[in-house]
């Protein structure tokens, strides 16, 4: 499918700089794109990118200034980012398919309920007192345990697993290979150290316009509920445990782990390979950087890094000290050899 610039940029609310009837039929990031793609610039240090990409038009800010003149189309928009998603959102909906029905291989039971434009492929498996609602999409080889609930507009992607008893809202999203409602880690020693399994009865219980990774797993909890709420969304490759609480609108990045009964607040923002204690509370809107270790309770609207997790300015300081301490130590060497020298 071809659009004009002009059809775009009505479509974002943008101002044109250029041929308002030049066409595009596909993305591209601003380095590899040629005649024909939509490109955009949000990061500064591409900047220099604009000059000489083929791409027929870019998304750009509202307040950006060229420093001479470009070959594309420019649609100026206060974020180009936000302004592509928009782009790929409308664009994904014509372009990925739309699976209708049941297919032949998949079961059933009797007392499930099905909603209506639903998409069952084969050889999932549906089992006693599921409730599906409409337009949910339950991909081939997954698994619905008894009495899970999936409300309406759902997608649930090849071989995800959900587990008896728990419940997905609206118009989420979960990849392949996720695994919802496995049990908790939970095992106590008796007096001859032999570990036994404690038995963990509750749920996962998953808000509206959830999104989880391909092969995350989210620990149903020993009792209660273990809680993803609104909007929450997760990377691949996490691990959520039992009991834990995750706010709405807070975002994490690949191979975080979240031991259990964490309680993390809205609004965070998670870097990749994030490891959370058990039991501590995090505030809300609260960043955390990539690798970063959090031991003990953090107050909302901090910025940390490091293991343990440290304020940004402080990690940094601590980082250049560590680039200069190989130096210190000769330093410190060169003058304890001369104090021997002196005595």
């Amino acid at each position: 499918m071809e659009f004009t610039a002009e059809i775009i940029a009505q479509h974002l609310g943008g101002r044109l700089e250029g041929d308002p009837n030049v066409k595009v039929n596909t993305f591209a990031k601003i380095e590899d794109a040629t005649s024909g793609s939509i490109t955009f610039l949000a990061n500064p240090k591409y900047t220099h990118y604009i000059y000489t990409t083929g791409a027929s038009i870019i998304l750009v800010r509202n307040d950006f200034e060229l420093a001479h003149s470009v070959n594309a189309t420019l649609i100026r928009v206060e974020d180009p980012y936000s302004s592509l998603a928009r782009l790929l959102n409308l664009a994904g909906s014509v372009v990925k398919p739309r699976p209708l029905g049941i297919e032949d291989g998949c079961h059933i039971d009797a007392t499930a309920t099905i909603g209506e434009g639903c998409y069952i492929g084969a050889f999932a498996y549906v089992a006693p007192g599921v409730k599906i609602g409409d337009n949910v999409k339950v991909y081939p080889g997954c698994y619905l345990g008894h009495g899970v609930v999936i409300d309406d507009d759902t997608v649930l992607y090849p071989g995800v697993k959900v587990y008896y008893g728990c419940r997905i809202g609206k118009r989420c999203v979960i990849h392949a290979g996720a695994v919802i409602g496995s049990d908790g880690f939970g095992f106590a020693p008796d007096s001859n150290g032999v570990y036994h399994k404690i038995e963990q009865i509750g749920i996962v219980d998953i808000e509206d316009d959830v999104e989880i990774g391909a092969n995350t797993t989210v620990d149903r909890s020993t009792m209660g509920c273990t809680h993803i709420r609104r909007g929450v969304k997760l990377d691949n490759l996490i691990q959520i445990a039992h009991n834990v609480e995750v706010g709405h609108d807070t975002v994490m990045a690949s191979q975080t782990g979240v031991a259990g009964s964490t309680k993390i607040g809205a609004n965070c923002m998670v870097g990749g390979q994030v490891g959370f204690a058990g039991h501590i509370s995090v505030g809300d809107r609260v960043h955390i950087g990539a690798q970063s270790g959090i031991p003990k309770n953090v107050p909302s609207d901090s910025k940390i890094m490091g293991y343990p997790a440290v304020p940004y300015g402080e990690f940094a300081r601590t980082a250049v000290a560590l680039k200069q301490l190989p130096e210190l130590m000769k330093k410190l060497s060169a003058l304890e050899k001369t104090v021997k020298e002196l005595k």
